[in-house]
């Protein structure tokens, strides 16, 4: 979706980063800037950055950053044209749209349009059907009765070829219909039914809207479970079932639980833990946590305590341990998943558990440990060799420690030689600022970004036709210099553009250097003494490569050519000196 540079422009000016921030967040001022607790890793004291002028933000923590566009983005979940249409909507703003948007919005909506008729299609085939006695003996026999069937629009597909797709084609085209995952295509061309025979557990994004089907077989063909395809407006690495209920009392709570099944789901909400949320189909992933990082740091994962569960846990969380998420386990007993506890009634048993839950890693270690007959020598040898790279992988270096501390009780090990082992292992974790300390710098590196600094800050003084990309030295440095450059020539006369809406929505390393030298609470430098010494170093390199060539010509056999070098080496000396005397 592309939207009009006027309404994206009336729409930034008209938003308060700093008040969307305050509906996630903790924030307080400081200065020009507002400083807020970051919504996107877990922290105490604020390191999170908002110019509420430029409508800019950045996290000196992790390194997130961006503009209200980009922050709708992160926070909701959405595209970027879903942030346009987010923001607009608040402000009252009627967006224009070229004939090809509205075709593209248009074939969304039709695509949701079909789901939403096939969700009533199926809910209403379910409470009324005769066919659907199978299914809703099924649903009773795990304690779901008539509310969690509306709670939850539950439904049935009739075991039947073509039903649904006959009932919507009055409404809806074939090509709809198929581009939806409601329908597909045979051998011999003929669009039938993609669920047949089915309960069915509607799948719903974020804004409520229902991009997807979860189904249950009963008595037909396998697999146990067929979910739908990847479409327009259903992606399953995107989306986690019953999170558009339980995102509100995610936030409230400040945790949530992420189940195995949509049935799973379905009991802890009706069991007084409405914070379930369940993958669709796929392996939790460091995006589907990335999506509960907007409402929450804690996430506990809640597993069947047998072979199979435990074993998916340790599969599934060898990455995940990398967020900076409090993350736990909970497990219940063996053979059990929440439904079952739900349909014997045992919700305080289901409940007990979650609440009981222990950090992730340390249930990780606990189970390798268990691996190993921690009586003998060897074997003590073996586990700590094993649990070593799990421990290595927490972010935390307080934690690392503790965990050491943790495994060598266990195993009697002494503290040292775990110490020890744990060096022989090592993190990627990468730097997330690229600013590196300002001590650190040469007077040079900090010349440039000083410079690039008053850029943005739109100083007059700053914008002179003799400053060329060759004064910087750090090629980061010069590819912003150059962009801003092309900005100022395509600017109108005698009007700064406006860099900070430029960069705010530049994705690249460059708007990601920009960004965060604009989120630099200390005063600007004068532009003249930048300028001249960005100058002064530009000619000091100069005098280094003429002196050197010099060196080489012979000046008898080849005077003319030392005699214009000697010329130019003097007439760099003077300019360097009256620049000098100049500040």
């Amino acid at each position: 979706m592309v939207y009009s540079r006027a309404d994206i422009d009336k729409i930034r000016e008209l938003t308060d980063l700093a008040e969307l921030a305050s509906e996630v967040t903790k924030v307080k001022r400081s200065g020009r800037s507002v400083m807020a607790v970051c919504p996107f890793h877990q922290e105490k004291t604020p390191s999170l950055s908002i110019d509420a002028e430029r409508g800019l933000y950045h996290c000196f923590g992790c390194g997130k950053g961006g503009d209200v566009f980009k922050w709708i983005e992160e926070t909701q979940n959405v595209d970027f044209a879903g942030a346009v249409e987010l923001l607009a909507r608040r402000r009252g703003i009627a967006l224009v749209q070229s004939p090809q948007d509205r075709k593209r919005r248009s074939e969304r909506e039709s695509l949701i349009e079909a789901m939403e008729a096939a969700v009533e299609f199926f809910h209403n085939r379910l409470r009324t059907s005769d066919d659907a006695a199978s299914a809703r003996s099924y649903l009773r026999s795990r304690g779901y009765e008539i509310d969690a069937v509306e709670q939850f629009n539950l439904g049935y597909s009739p075991d039947s070829w073509d039903v649904l797709t006959r009932y919507l084609s009055s409404r809806f085209s074939e090509r709809v219909l198929v581009a939806a995952g409601l329908a597909s295509r045979s051998r011999q061309g003929r669009v039938v039914d993609r669920f047949r025979g089915r309960v069915m557990f509607p799948i719903y994004d974020l804004r409520g809207d229902p991009v997807g089907f979860g189904a249950r077989q009963l008595d037909g063909e396998p697999p146990k479970y067929l979910n739908s395809p990847e479409t327009a407006v259903y992606s399953k690495s995107r989306l986690l079932y019953g999170l558009n209920w339980a995102k509100s009392e995610i936030v409230r709570s400040g945790e949530a639980v992420v189940v195995e099944g949509y049935t799973d789901v379905i009991a802890l909400h009706q069991s007084g833990c409405p914070v379930a949320v369940a993958t669709c189909g796929t392996a939790l992933s460091e995006e589907h946590l990335a999506i509960l990082q907007r409402f929450t740091n804690r996430v506990i994962l809640a597993f069947d305590n047998d072979e199979a569960g435990t074993g998916a846990a340790l599969r599934g969380s060898w990455k995940l341990v990398r967020h900076d998420l409090d993350l736990r386990s909970a497990l219940f007993p063996a053979g059990s998943d929440p439904a079952d506890l739900v349909a014997s009634g045992e919700k305080s048993v289901l409940l007990d558990s979650i609440a009981e839950s222990i950090p992730l890693l340390q249930f990780r270690i606990e189970q390798e440990l268990g691996r190993f007959d921690l009586n003998e020598v060897e074997a003590r040898g073996r586990s700590v060799r094993a649990v070593a790279p799990l421990i290595v992988a927490h972010p935390d270096p307080v934690a690392r420690h503790e965990y050491a501390v943790f495994v060598s009780r266990r195993t009697g090990v002494d503290l040292d030689v775990i110490v020890q082992a744990l060096r022989g292992h090592s993190t990627d974790e990468k730097a997330a600022s690229t600013l590196p300390d300002r001590d650190r710098l040469s007077g040079q590196e900090l010349a440039e970004r000083e410079f690039l600094r008053l850029l943005i800050a739109s100083d007059g003084e700053c914008y002179s036709e003799d400053l060329q990309p060759d004064l910087f030295v750090t090629e980061l440095h010069q590819r912003a210099f150059e962009h801003i450059a092309s900005l100022l020539v395509s600017s109108e006369e005698g009007l700064p553009p406006n860099l900070g809406r430029v960069f705010a929505s530049e994705r690249s390393e460059v708007g990601a250097l920009l960004r965060e030298l604009a989120m630099i609470d200390l005063p600007l430098p004068r532009a003249a003494h930048i300028m001249n010494r960005l100058r002064v170093g530009a000619i000091e390199r100069r005098i280094l490569e003429v002196r050197s060539h010099l060196e080489g010509v012979d000046s008898e056999a080849d005077a003319l050519t030392y005699v214009d070098q000697l010329d130019e080496l003097t007439a760099l000396e003077r300019e360097r000196r009256e620049l000098r005397n100049s500040e």
